[in-house]
């Protein structure tokens, strides 16, 4: 079963981390500088975003208190980047969405975009819902695993699907690539062993469908180091003839 809320889990530090923040550490919600550049005039919903974040995500053990003094660089800014890669007026769907990453940042960044953030688990719709109605913002969740036929039904035939941190990337991409269109794109946020997971899982990646894959970095300039995004194309789906044999669709 699933449900869809509309109103107007990221790294394995922010989904696990449960120690207590480090000492000495002075924590703000004053943004970077770059900051303005990124959201414009919403950058008041991102400071908002920072403040559910710091509090409530962290209370209800989305994010660990460890990461609060690097939300801004290493979580928000780190996702919202993402946005240079995505075409506009895009759809894009976010599987295992979490604590909103990268979905919510991106939503913040680029508001042309058509978001779904897709999330299992009800604790964290319900996070979600409650910022996403707070700050009016037009992003849909949808609680559902990637792979239920009722997700697929309900999200599929997306122009973007996006994740961070979610699985290894062949398993991730069985996950994503189903949810995407004809030549749209799976972009998976990684780190440095991005090149080394495609190699490890080119077959996959082939036997599911996946075309042009590549290692992509965005925000040069904001972040640093820069996003790491493996981008794997979806080619045409199969079709059967009239005489009951395969062909591809050409578009």
């Amino acid at each position: 079963m699933f449900h869809v809320e509309r109103g107007r889990d990221q790294s394995p530090a922010a989904a696990g981390d449960t120690d207590r923040p480090e000492p000495n550490v002075t924590v703000t919600s004053e943004p970077p500088a770059v900051a303005a550049r990124v959201f414009g005039d919403r950058l008041p919903l991102a400071r908002r975003y920072w403040e559910l974040l710091s509090t409530a995500g962290v209370e209800r053990g989305l994010i660990g208190p460890r990461e609060v003094p690097r939300l801004w660089d290493r979580h928000i800014l780190n996702c919202a980047v993402l946005g240079e890669l995505i075409p506009d007026a895009a759809t894009v769907v976010d599987i295992g969405s979490g604590a909103g990453l990268p979905g919510i940042p991106l939503a913040l960044a680029r508001p042309d975009l058509r978001i779904t953030l897709v999330e299992p688990l009800l604790r964290r719709t319900v996070f979600l819902t409650e910022f996403i109605e707070s700050a009016g913002i037009p992003v849909a969740v949808l609680r559902g695993r990637a792979e239920e036929a009722a997700v697929l039904a309900a999200a599929g035939g997306a122009d973007v699907v996006t994740s961070r941190a979610v699985a290894p990337l062949g398993k991730l991409a069985r996950w994503s690539l189903p949810l995407v269109r004809d030549h749209g794109r799976m972009l998976a946020l990684k780190g440095s062993s991005a090149a080394e997971e495609i190699e490890r899982d080119r077959a996959e990646l082939t036997r599911l469908g996946g075309g042009a894959t590549e290692v992509l970095e965005c925000g040069a300039g904001i972040v640093d180091p820069p996003t790491v995004v493996v981008s794997v194309e979806r080619l045409p789906r199969p079709v059967r003839s009239a005489g009951g044999k395969r062909g591809r669709n050409r578009r």
